[in-house]
């Protein structure tokens, strides 16, 4: 296949075999994202979101369909494409620097492994905790490592599964912040599943709605506000009434109380 950048989805469909039957997870996911965009998936918990992400990150196949990154199908896991999850998963036992250094695949000189980690240290804004244990560190910065050590590989997509969940709301405003600011500077594709809607906005240039079970894609919604973004404007609540109205369209909630 060609070199085209960016990932392709084509006609995605999961299903999991299960003792009481068969359950459809996603259905006719079919999509494009350009090369160096940010992707937000949001929907209702069990709609297949890290399901998708776990099968553009090679761990799950498809039932139907496919998966290609820059022009090549997606089978197994590659350090081309990064995932980083809620939980931090970083080792206890080791530093900073010597979780950062484990991520590295093949071989390299201990210079270039030094120079590369430090780097990426600088990248995330933890320099002078080198040496620190995991248990030393805040969940934000703790996450700062995760997001470190998955970058060590110059992955050309970064798959992020709710990776600020447990953080409490200024962390994770920070934390946005600095995966924009990361972005920015990798030009990385990054596709984020949250439950944030602010979040989602704030990041992102598409947003993509997935139905209830089993997922399919509802709205797949532009943001074309300029960037940095801000929260209390016109355009952010606009679109933030979009979303809300995708999920609350057939209730009786007040969409108005949510903006």
């Amino acid at each position: 296949m060609g070199e085209e950048k960016g990932l392709q989805i084509e006609h995605v469909n999961k299903v999991f075999q299960l003792d009481s039957g068969s359950l459809r997870v996603l259905e006719d996911i079919d999509l494009k994202i350009e090369g160096g965009q940010f992707i937000s998936i949001v929907g209702a918990s069990g709609c297949g979101k890290s399901t998708l992400l776990r099968m553009i990150a090679g761990l799950e196949h498809p039932t139907a369909g496919k998966i290609i990154v820059n022009g090549e199908e997606v089978k197994k896991p590659s350090v081309k494409i990064g995932m980083i999850f809620q939980e931090s998963r970083l080792f206890p036992w080791l530093t900073v620097e010597e979780n950062i250094a484990f991520g590295i695949h093949g071989e390299i000189s201990k210079e270039e492994k030094k120079s590369k980690v430090q780097g990426l240290i600088d990248l995330v804004q933890l320099s002078g905790f080198e040496k620190a244990l995991p248990r030393q560190l805040s969940g934000g910065m703790q996450q700062r490592v995760s997001i470190a050590r998955t970058l060590i590989n110059n992955p050309e997509v970064l798959l992020l599964d709710e990776p600020f969940g447990a953080l409490d709301a200024l962390t994770r405003i920070n934390m946005q912040n600095e995966v924009m600011r990361i972005w920015k500077v990798e030009k990385n594709t990054m596709i984020l599943i949250t439950h944030d809607i602010d979040e989602a906005i704030f990041l992102s240039d598409r947003i993509l709605v997935l139905s209830d079970r089993p997922g399919v894609i509802r709205r797949d919604i532009r943001v074309d506000a300029p960037r940095p973004r801000d929260r209390s404007s016109y355009d952010f609540m606009k679109i933030r009434k979009e979303i809300y109205a995708e999920f609350f369209e057939n209730s009786n909630i007040d969409i108005e109380y949510y903006i």
